[in-house]
């Protein structure tokens, strides 16, 4: 069989039986279902249609597409045209837009209409676009509508590639900076279903899954599409911006039985019920958190409050999906788990050698889902992707049970009176605070030239804000230690997050 990916994850089900399942149901008012039998079509079209354009095999599909049902139609008609997808977060700015087109050279775009007044003029300035499609009613001058696009496509099979094709792009979330075009083989895609999808997760063709991380990234593009259609199970799709409102909504109406989120997600989803009291009644057997680690006291609320454990877990856009994780019927919280079957983990220090239990050092990761390079950096390549292994650019500590311990990243990690200090382990002491909902933690220098911590708190109530400040510093030395504590404690509104939730650290760094 070809290795083309849209051959098992979306032809497969047709020859074992499950056309008429549903693959995707958009989760609101009037929304569209998806078979699998109509998945098939409706990506055949879309390689037809691309073919009709004069797209060829390895040019790039620029998609600025919110998660509805063109979306898997396009990633997977792509694939099967031998086009390379691009999946694109659609809560960038223009300018951004216009650096990720010219970097990237798509000859075709497709855009959600609701998204028209951000990309239309990054669209304008791309000398490579040749095409550029719009999905939804408003289709301005020098576009064409997803209709018109579709008609009178024929419907072709999948084209015949290597396994070890790029196959699609993502865009790295940009936590540290600018986005980075980072290229996936097909064979990666499986690889993620046969190992954390299968050996951790347990997906079943019975699931129903919503992940209200978006599919534009590595881990919604997994929770989402990939996982589900692995098996062939249901997802739910949902093309707003996640609010705990919108997400209560959605969980007590379609009833998942597995969600995805990210741990600001579930703290503000935590203090909405607790302050509105109406807590969804969730068949939910399984959910997992990625993206930042999650607080320990933000897993035992939630399981108090839904009677089912969060399985944090840790990966990235370089490796497609979790590649470290707490386990069903293994979680302890406060840790990241062990390595999902499949992948080899070390921890090395700065001069590369391995850390002995209890020290910290930089987690490195061995696995098949692993990018083929970054486009167009090759020296950022060269020092993340080391033969079989990857930088992961975060610091971790291996108890001596063998779990892993979040740290914070490379680049956060600072020493006061020469000992290293973890930024997470001063948030998850101050979340444990009755009245602090998010926390981070950056170094900042005092008046000796000294590094030492500074805190950016979101309140619960700002109302007691004066009282709450003035308990941070001993409430955090009473948990983790006198040397550690906060020198400096504002107050914020909001932390600075990129779309798939991680704390934009370097923006409070800045700040400091």
């Amino acid at each position: 069989m070809s290795g083309n990916a849209a051959n098992w994850f979306v032809e497969r089900h047709l020859n074992e039986g499950r056309a008429n399942n549903i693959a995707f149901r958009e989760a609101w008012r009037g929304g569209r279902e998806l078979s699998y039998g109509d998945l098939a079509k409706q990506s055949g079209e879309v390689a037809g249609a691309l073919t009709n354009a004069g797209i060829r095999r390895e040019e790039r599909a620029a998609m600025f597409v919110l998660d509805q049902i063109e979306f898997p139609s396009l990633f997977w008609g792509a694939l099967k045209a031998g086009v390379q997808p691009v999946p694109l977060n659609t809560l960038l700015s223009t300018e951004v837009y216009r650096t990720i087109l010219n970097d990237s050279r798509a000859a075709i775009a497709f855009i959600s209409a609701e998204l028209i007044d951000v990309v239309l003029p990054a669209i304008k300035d791309s000398p490579f676009l040749r095409r550029v499609i719009v999905i939804g009613k408003n289709t301005p001058e020098g576009t064409s509508s997803w209709a018109a696009f579709m008609k009178g496509a024929e419907i072709l099979a999948p084209v015949d590639c290597l396994g070890d094709e790029i196959a699609f792009w993502l865009y790295s979330s940009g936590s540290t900076g600018t986005p980075k075009g980072v290229r996936h083989v097909h064979d990666a895609l499986r690889v993620t279903c046969d190992t954390y999808a299968k050996q951790v997760l347990g997906i079943q063709a019975g699931d129903t899954i919503y992940s209200a991380a978006k599919l534009f990234f590595a881990y919604g593009l997994g929770n989402g599409m990939s996982f589900p259609q692995s098996v062939g199970a249901t997802a739910l799709l949902y093309n707003l911006r996640p609010t705990p409102d919108a997400v209560t909504s959605i969980l007590e109406s379609y009833k998942p039985t597995i969600f995805c989120g990210v741990p600001t997600l579930y703290a503000a989803l935590i203090h909405h019920w607790d302050e509105h009291g109406d807590i969804p009644n969730v068949p939910l057997r399984c959910c997992i958190s990625a993206g930042e680690a999650l607080p320990a006291e933000i897993g035992r609320k939630w399981h108090a409050m839904q009677d089912t454990h969060i399985m944090d877990g840790v990966g990235s856009t370089e490796l497609l999906h979790i590649f470290l994780s707490n386990k069903p019927n293994d979680i302890e919280y406060g840790t990241s788990g062990t390595a999902v079957p499949g992948y080899g983990l070390c921890l090395v220090d700065e001069l590369g050698n391995d850390v002995e239990a209890g020290a910290i050092g930089e987690l490195l990761v061995r696995g098949d889902s692993a990018a083929a390079d970054y486009w167009n950096q090759r020296a950022k390549s060269r020092t993340t992707f080391e033969g079989e292994w990857t930088r992961t650019g975060d610091k971790y500590e291996m108890s001596d049970s063998g779990r892993y311990i979040y740290c914070g990243r490379t680049d956060d990690m600072f020493k006061v009176s020469g000992i290293w200090v973890s930024p997470f382990e001063i948030e998850q002491a101050l979340v444990e605070h009755p009245n602090v909902l998010e926390a981070a933690v950056v170094a900042r220098r005092d008046e000796d030239d000294l590094e030492k911590p500074q805190a950016f708190v979101v309140l619960k109530n700002k109302n007691d804000a004066d009282r709450v400040l003035a308990e941070l510093k001993d409430f955090v030395k009473e948990r983790i230690g006198k040397w550690k504590y906060p020198r400096w404690i504002d107050v914020l509104d909001e932390l600075p997050k990129t779309a798939t939730g991680k704390i934009q650290r370097f923006r409070l760094r800045d700040n400091a």
